[in-house]
This record gives C-alpha cells, sequence and structure tokens, in this order.
C-alpha cells in the first residue's frame, strides 16, 4: 500500500472512514508520558483535521499500543464504531501479528513456542518470565523462527499469540537472546537512537465495518541493519 508522508513524518500504511494506520517511529509515543513529549495521536489528530477541514474536536480511539523504542504499524480508529469493533478483535485474538526482531544470540532451536507467565512490575516498568504460573502472572505465548542470518546477528520472526507487557523483549531474553538496543532486557550496549531492533512488521485482520481482509505491511525503519534484512525477505 500507498505511504504517505505529512508534515509530522507520519507514515501512513492505510486510511478509511473508520480506521488509520501508521508505521511508527523509534521514539514515538502511543500514550502521553511524564517526558510531556508529543504523543503520535496528536499528531494523528492534527493530520486528520487539516485533511478534512474538520470544526473543533477529532475522535482517535487507540486501538492497541506499541513500547516507544519499537517500530512499526499501530492501527486508530476513526470512529467509535471501528474503535469499539477492533477492540473486540484484538480481545478474541482475531488479528495476526508479525514481528522481526534482531539478536546476536543464535536462539537454542530454529524455530520454537515459548510459553512463560510474565509478571509485571509496574514500579520500574519491567516484566519477568516464568516457566511456571506465579502468582499476579499472566500466561504468554508466541512462535518464533529464524528468518537470516548476518553477520554478528540474527533476524527472527515472530508470530504474537497473547499482549503482554514487554512480552517478546522478556521472553527473548528468557532463553538468552535479548534484543539488539534492549539494555532493559539484557542486551549490553544501546542502539544510538535509544531503540530497540524490534519491529511491528506485518498485521492481518477482517476490517471490522467493511469486512475487507487486510494484510498491511510496515517499511522497516533506514537503519543499514534493517534495509539488509528486509532486503533478503520475499514480501509475500
Amino acid at each position: 500500500m500507498k505511504t504517505v508522508s505529512t508534515k509530522d513524518n507520519l507514515q501512513i500504511l492505510h486510511e478509511d472512514n473508520h480506521l488509520i494506520v501508521v508505521n511508527k517511529r523509534v521514539g514515538d509515543i502511543v500514550q502521553g508520558d511524564k517526558t510531556g513529549d508529543k504523543p503520535l495521536p496528536d499528531s494523528i489528530k492534527e493530520y486528520l483535521k487539516e485533511k478534512y477541514n474538520k470544526p473543533g474536536e477529532v475522535f482517535l480511539g487507540v486501538v492497541h499500543r506499541l513500547d516507544r523504542p519499537t517500530s512499526g504499524i499501530v492501527i486508530f480508529a476513526k470512529t467509535s464504531k471501528a474503535l469499539t469493533r477492533m477492540n473486540e478483535l484484538f480481545s478474541s485474538r482475531e488479528t495476526q501479528k508479525t514481528y522481526w526482531a534482531v539478536v546476536k544470540t543464535k536462539p537454542p532451536k530454529e524455530q520454537d513456542v515459548l510459553v512463560h507467565f510474565i509478571k509485571r512490575n509496574s514500579k520500574n516498568n519491567t516484566s519477568k518470565a516464568h516457566l511456571k504460573e506465579v502468582p499476579e502472572s499472566k500466561k504468554a505465548s508466541l512462535a518464533y523462527k529464524i528468518i537470516t542470518s548476518l553477520t554478528n546477528y540474527y533476524a527472527l520472526e515472530i508470530e504474537l499469540h497473547t499482549g503482554r507487557h514487554h512480552q517478546i523483549r522478556v521472553q527473548l531474553q528468557s532463553i538468552g537472546c535479548p534484543i539488539k538496543g534492549d539494555l532493559k532486557y539484557g542486551f549490553d550496549r544501546s542502539n544510538t537512537d535509544g531503540g530497540i531492533h524490534l519491529h511491528a512488521r506485518k498485521l492481518n485482520f477482517t476490517h471490522p465495518v467493511s469486512k475487507e481482509k487486510l494484510a498491511l505491511i510496515a517499511p522497516v525503519p533506514d537503519d543499514v541493519l534493517w534495509k539488509s534484512i528486509e532486503k533478503k525477505q520475499i514480501l509475500p
């Protein structure tokens, strides 16, 4: 799909009367925080207000979130009907989310399903993965496979089965494969842009209103490592 750039460097992957899908950049925040930095929804509201010459407040519903250091697909709802129905799709796991991640250590297996029980620590905004259920933990599951190897790194494709706090980051750390740049979960040095090499690459779902089957792909960030991975993959 055509990617549109705006004055705030928004990369719009899809837009219709009910939804707008954006390729989030590293560092963008989906929800306001103590930093006071401008949240991504504010930029999208400004774009919509200007594009459609809308008077008054613009409705924009946050369907799901990505961590600040992560890039890739984020969906927003332009109508309350779409927001309610998209929330239902996500809660019932009727969406297929695929991520790409870059790790330095080769995973124990070429492909595997990881199941953990994740417990969140809200005081320091981290999570810990346990092999057995512990109090206040939630079951987390994902499938990964190695899609290519590069000098010093391995690229993984991940199918997310659940949506837990920092799930991919903490589950990969648990098998000794922290994501490149992710100091919080065990990588030894940061990336220059402050991000991590985790990208929400694909999202497949049925449009909540039109019932059209959508398969969206987010181009990778402008990064030598990401670009070399993208070149090696054949787009579906």
